[in-house]
């Protein structure tokens, strides 16, 4: 038998300890929050994208009865995909609200999202960074690929 680890390096940080451009990014993500539609989950997501050009994008989670909504990150990439076809996203925030206040600790994305955003990765053969903000700590880590080691990947 043989055994691999894995280690993910997260970097913590409070919003203060941020750089411009990252603290730009968190407050886009929270504000993309009041663009959530979360009725069935009241678990809402906001995300926000700043893409190689500078152009940041926002995005919240869409539910619907039959349960077949879009995650917030999904909304975001793919609205980067159909407006900037092309472009690399260089970094994503990602922050979540429920019962009145932002989730502790930081909330990462869910598995499908994995799954999308290591394919924007991939095909713009460079990392994206990832910030995910709680409502004290933040968390950042170099790459989509430090979420999902062991990717699906036809690539």
């Amino acid at each position: 038998m043989t055994e691999k680890n894995f280690v993910t390096k997260i970097q913590i940080y409070s919003y203060n300890e941020l750089n411009d451009e990252d603290k730009n990014l968190v407050d886009l993500a929270k504000e993309a929050i009041k663009g959530s539609y979360a009725p069935y989950s009241n678990f809402n997501v906001g995300a926000a994208l700043l893409l190689n050009n500078g152009v940041t994008i926002k995005g919240a989670n869409q539910e619907n009865a039959a349960f077949a909504g879009t995650c917030g990150e999904r909304s975001a990439c793919y609205n980067a995909g159909a407006n900037y076809p092309g472009v690399p996203i260089k970094k994503i925030a990602i922050t979540s609200f429920t019962r009145g206040s932002f989730v502790e600790p930081p909330t990462a994305p869910c598995g499908v999202c994995r799954q999308a955003l290591l394919e924007f990765e991939t095909q713009a053969n460079q990392p994206i960074e990832v910030i995910l903000v709680g409502r004290e700590k933040i968390y950042k880590l170099e790459s989509i690929k430090s979420l999902l080691p062991l990717a699906f990947s036809e690539f």
